[in-house]
């Protein structure tokens, strides 16, 4: 019982920011709660294990970036065209480059999205991540590179 309340008062502390990896890795908000549910409900299982590791933090953002590269669903992109916009308030400012990053994500392959959110949101080297994904330092920085060149080709470019 100790471990169920253990993982329960995890869960409520840091569920935001392993909810927020989990959009960051999928850019969904429905695939992104899958893969919460999926990795807590396997961390829920072996939380004693996990608990007693340096970083239990760290050690549900590896599960789920594993259970990602697990996942085979085809990405479907559906756009239902309209001759008027859904409502006739102005967007706020940011609602283009909102719907542009969301495009150009989708276009991203699930290693690339992978190592985008390793390098850049939780700021990991790249020896680091080759080591967390199995990979030579090579494979990151052309995963990387490939990435980022998708973005900039959709129109997102590197602030100044």
């Amino acid at each position: 019982m100790h471990d169920a309340e253990g993982f329960r008062k995890f869960v409520a502390v840091r569920g935001r920011a392993l909810s927020r990896a989990a959009y960051l890795l999928t850019g969904d908000h429905a695939k992104a709660e899958d893969l919460m549910q999926e990795t807590l409900a396997k961390a829920a299982a072996k939380w004693r294990r996990i608990s007693a590791a340096d970083d239990p933090e760290a050690y549900l953002k590896t599960m789920m970036i594993n259970q990602l590269r697990t996942w085979h669903r085809p990405r479907s992109l559906v756009f239902f065209p309209t001759s008027q916009p859904p409502d006739s308030g102005a967007p706020p400012p940011d609602t283009e480059l909102k719907i542009v990053l969301r495009h150009a994500l989708t276009t991203l392959t699930a290693k690339q999205r992978i190592v985008l959110y390793l390098r850049f949101y939780e700021d990991l080297p790249e020896a680091q991540i080759a080591a967390r994904l199995g990979c030579s330092v090579g494979t990151v920085k052309r995963h990387t590179h490939d990435a980022l060149k998708r973005l900039r080709k959709a129109g997102i470019h590197e602030p100044a």
